[in-house]
Formats: C-alpha cells, sequence, structure tokens
C-alpha cells in the first residue's frame, strides 16, 4: 500500500455522494489507503455569512448543480434523487460514522456504512436524520444497531465538534475535500489527482 488520502466529506454534499460511491476502487487499484473524515459544513458556512446551502442561496446555481448531478449519476449509474428538503440534517449521520470508528470497525465496514448513508439519502430519498433510516444503514452493512446509543454519547458529540476544528485548521471551505501530505483538494474532480499524489508517497 501506498500513500494515504484523508476523504473530508459532509452527508449533504451532493458531489460528497458522487465520491463515495467510487473512491474505495479508485483508491484500491491505486494503492492508496483511505482515512474517513465526516465533518460539517453548517459553521463553515455560518463563519461566511451564509445560513444555508450556497446551492440554496444562488438559484441559477443551485439549478445547475441540480442538472449536473443528473448526467453524472446516469453516466455513472447511480441512482439519484433531489432530497426533500436538501440539504438534509446529517448531524448524527456522521456521528454515526465516528461512532463506528470509535468501536473499533474495519476501514471497509466503515466505508460501507457511508456508501449506505448516501446511498439511502440521494438513492432512494430517505431521511438520513431519522434513526430508523440510520438503523436500516446499519443493518444492511452488518454493523450493530447499538452503535446508535454511543454515537449519542458525550465522546462522539466531542468527536465531532473536533473534526470541525481540524476541517477549518486545514482550510477546508467545502465538501468534497481531499488532503494529501497537506495539499488540499476539493470537489469530486479532483479525486483522481488526490489519489495521484498519494500513490507517489
Amino acid at each position: 500500500m501506498g500513500g494515504r488520502v484523508a476523504f473530508w466529506f459532509e452527508f449533504a454534499s451532493t458531489y460528497s455522494y458522487l465520491s463515495t460511491m467510487r473512491i474505495e476502487q479508485m483508491a484500491a487499484r491505486a494503492g492508496v489507503a483511505i482515512d474517513w473524515h465526516p465533518f460539517l459544513l453548517g459553521p463553515i458556512f455560518h463563519a461566511q455569512g451564509w445560513k444555508t446551502s450556497p446551492f440554496n442561496l444562488y438559484p441559477a446555481k443551485g439549478r445547475y448543480m441540480w442538472r449536473d448531478m443528473e448526467r453524472i449519476c446516469a453516466r455513472r449509474g447511480l441512482a439519484f434523487h433531489k432530497p426533500d428538503p436538501f440539504p438534509q440534517n446529517g448531524v448524527g449521520a456522521a456521528r454515526l460514522v465516528l461512532a463506528a470508528q470509535a468501536g473499533a470497525q474495519s476501514p471497509d465496514q466503515v466505508g460501507a456504512l457511508v456508501r449506505a448513508i448516501y446511498g439511502a439519502q440521494f438513492g432512494n430519498r430517505q431521511d438520513i436524520s431519522s434513526p430508523e433510516t440510520l438503523s436500516q444503514c446499519l443493518i444492511a452493512v452488518g454493523l450493530p444497531v447499538a452503535l446508535l446509543d454511543l454515537a449519542r454519547s458525550d465522546e462522539i458529540k466531542a468527536r465531532l465538534r473536533q473534526q470541525g476544528d481540524r476541517a477549518s485548521a486545514l482550510d477546508i471551505f467545502g465538501a468534497p475535500s481531499f488532503v494529501v501530505n497537506g495539499d488540499l483538494f476539493w470537489g469530486d474532480d479532483r479525486l483522481e489527482q488526490a489519489l495521484a499524489a498519494a500513490a507517489t508517497v
């Protein structure tokens, strides 16, 4: 195995869905390991004076993004539905991924959980703020439903806040973001570059 890529994703992020559904196969071919980093864009947006997604703030940009997602998902064979509401509240989902990591689940299981949550939201139009939806995702990938209890713990809540601090320290301003040896790559269309950089380490 070569280097590592830190994959920073936000569950409300449409383009993070695209990266999540392809990063594992691509990283395996490149001989690169993945570090999964859920975080919240809300505090970062608020620091810029935004109270919601820029795709909601700028309607033309939002219309373009939804059509862009339709085209890309069709080309990649991915199911895609616009969530309602958008953006969805991904706090519980992000905490659940951190709980899976704290519960010593393997990176493959963590990746499977992340894909299941994104698939539920963007593929099946499910509400990922619902404990029932998250429970179904855990069951689908063979993880214990008890992780939901760990996700509600003060320890995991603190970890998610720390993730936000780390993201800010890395100058992350959007998702998906990939960090390789301190270099930041932003956007699904930069995934190949990030993996190429990691493969040379």
